[in-house]
């Protein structure tokens, strides 16, 4: 038999203060029968059924448990998810409220919220890419990432969707993994779709032939917004504003070839909690198998045995002073 608990500091309070009340009646009940001259032998007689019951709830309280030594195989199922998001400077146009990068970086903590039982990783792009984060389960760090997230951690020369998922296929990949658990890896690209790279059809192509789902977020709108950087309003060469806009259909083109889907945040739709249904939907691989020792929470009977008892204390009276 073992304790889930140990006796601690409020344990030895509440024995504290049982003792102390229970002494303190004692005391004024065979004060009074003195005074009355009165027999007061059975106040004692409850004495032993109350120290029991007490004692009962307190061992309760603590958690015997039993069945030490009996192992039961846990098995750890989940996906990995390498998110790629787009840090270009166009991420700061306010088409969408407050800008398209808050609302991203709002909808991604969510997401993590949504995937507890899976590895999360993160990679930051524009015209090159870097890892925020490996593969992980700590959401407390993802969390952390996603926020200190801006479009100043990155070189704003163009997007190019090439170097995040060539990154990410490196990270999901491993020579120990079987081919049909591969479908249990997904790698989401969120961007407005503007693509300058040129190597982005290459790395299609293996995110392809490794089996890999491949889904797109766009995140804008059609009629596009101005662009502020550092020194204010964002303008070309001629002088003129920039004007950013949703390029919906390279992210769509993108998710088709990969047999991924397209998901869209815009001034018309959210699709986020559709895109993380469908994550949910993917299978997951068998990631880890364990051998615990198990045991058997042994409180309830014994607190049942309390209780009676206690039943039993009140449904009984027992004169204490003979008058």
């Amino acid at each position: 038999m073992t304790f889930i608990r140990t006796l601690e500091t409020v344990d030895w309070v509440l024995i504290l203060l049982f003792s102390v009340f229970y002494l303190t009646y004692l005391i004024r009940i065979t004060r009074i029968a003195g005074a009355l001259r009165s027999p007061y032998s059975g106040v004692f007689y409850k004495l032993p059924l109350r120290i029991l019951y007490f004692g009962l709830i307190l061992f309760a309280f603590l958690g015997p448990t039993s069945g030490i030594g009996h192992k039961e195989e846990v098995k750890s199922i989940g996906k990995d998810i390498f998110v790629c998001i787009d840090l270009s400077l166009s991420m700061n146009a306010n088409d969408i409220a407050p800008t398209r990068l808050e609302k991203v970086k709002y909808e991604l903590k969510n997401m993590v919220k949504a995937f507890g039982s899976d590895r999360i990783g993160l990679i930051i792009f524009s015209s090159e890419a870097y890892s925020q984060s490996p593969l992980t389960f700590d959401q407390s760090i993802l969390f952390n990432l996603i926020e200190s997230m801006n479009t100043q951690l990155v070189p704003n020369a163009g997007t190019d969707f090439g170097p995040p998922l060539q990154m990410a296929l490196k990270g999901l990949s491993d020579e120990n993994i079987p081919t049909n658990q591969m479908k249990s890896k997904v790698v989401l690209l969120i961007s407005d779709g503007e693509d300058f790279g040129e190597n982005t059809d290459n790395a299609i192509e293996k995110i392809q032939k490794a089996g890999i789902k491949l889904f797109t977020l766009g995140v804008g709108t059609k009629r596009g917004s101005t662009i502020r950087d550092g020194r204010g309003i964002k303008r070309d060469r001629n002088g003129q504003e920039v004007i950013t806009k949703l390029d919906a259909r390279s992210l769509k083109d993108l998710a088709a070839k990969t047999r991924g889907k397209y998901f869209e945040i815009s001034d018309k739709s959210n699709d986020m909690n559709r895109l993380i249904n469908t994550i949910k939907g993917i299978k997951g691989e068998l990631k880890d198998t364990r051998l615990l020792d198990t045991s058997s929470n042994r409180y309830f009977p014994v607190l049942m045995i309390a209780l009676f008892l206690l039943c039993i204390d009140v449904a009984t009276n027992v004169r204490t002073v003979k008058i």
